[in-house]
């Protein structure tokens, strides 16, 4: 099968560090592993409860992590090898089986399937042509060579068709179709900023997951709230960030509040959960592509 190189900018520069389909499978690994355990979360399972989600607990996710393990380099290696659209889809529809079987029918993993899978492709492909796996690259790669396979494709019957039909969200498909760009725009930069101030991993999450909830149409608080829900996940969030966020004294316990009404209510933003995972893998593939002199 003849590869399709990448297109010749992105190959202009060339990655220190040698991004084999293992590494980046293991680094999609490692941000799903922090999103699962991380708190406080606003309805979300975590390491210390199950947020707002009755059939589900963390010991439910580590299943899916670990019967997913090798789908995020086999991927990676799919993309580096240039295989077509419709193979990278089937092995996507196969990971959500695995997934399935592992955790007696739950879903735990779909989105992150979806967008972790592309983002594994691309930063596969960059690498076998030499070039660097940059949150800028990687999201390009995905905008310009897969979004036009995927972009209008329908999942008649499933819930982010269903809230795309009620609300006219674009789900998880556009936000992948724009070269994720609600983690580029706001994500990534939330986690970086928190990062640099604090050093600490698990309160730049919680700062960049408060900065997509606040701004997504998240299709998992349509679907469990309405439009109704989904505006007062954002004003709670676009509370917490106006006070600061994760970067203010007690930030802790304002997320914790957060949670407390998010779980009251039957809120989960799962999709903004998704994100939050595809801003931890892109967060690592630039920081390990532009290492300290």
């Amino acid at each position: 099968m003849t590869r399709e190189p990448a297109p010749r900018r992105w190959a202009a520069q060339r990655a220190p560090v040698a991004w084999s389909p293992a590494r980046i499978g293991r680094a999609a690994v490692r941000a799903l592993h922090h999103e699962a355990v991380l708190y406080p979360k606003p309805g979300l399972v975590s390491a210390m409860d199950a947020g707002a989600h009755g059939d589900m607990s963390l010991a439910t996710f580590y299943r899916s992590i670990v019967a997913l393990r090798s789908y995020f380099p086999t991927i990676a290696a799919l993309g580096a090898a240039g295989a077509p659209w419709q193979s990278l889809a089937a092995h996507g529809q196969a990971a959500e089986a695995v997934m399935l079987r592992a955790t007696g029918g739950v879903n735990t993993h779909r989105g992150a399937i979806f967008h972790l899978g592309l983002v594994c492709a691309a930063a596969g492909a960059l690498a076998a042509d030499g070039a660097g796996a940059s949150p800028r690259a990687v999201c390009a790669f995905v905008r310009t060579m897969y979004a036009p396979r995927f972009r209008d494709v329908s999942m008649p019957g499933s819930h982010g068709a269903t809230v795309a039909r009620r609300y006219g969200a674009g789900g998880a498909r556009a936000e992948a179709a724009s070269g994720f760009g609600a983690v580029r725009r706001w994500s990534l930069p939330a986690f970086r900023q928190a990062l640099a101030a604090t050093g600490d991993r698990d309160r730049a999450a919680v700062h960049a997951i408060f900065a997509l909830i606040a701004r997504v149409d998240d299709s998992n608080l349509l679907w469990r709230g309405g439009r109704s829900g989904l505006v007062f996940a954002q004003q709670w969030a676009q509370r917490f960030l106006q006070a600061g966020g994760a970067l203010a004294p007690h930030w802790r316990d304002q997320a914790m509040r957060a949670h407390d009404a998010f779980v009251l209510r039957g809120l989960s933003p799962g999709g903004s959960a998704d994100l939050l995972a595809v801003t931890l893998l892109l967060h690592a593939l630039g920081e390990e592509a532009c290492p300290a002199p």
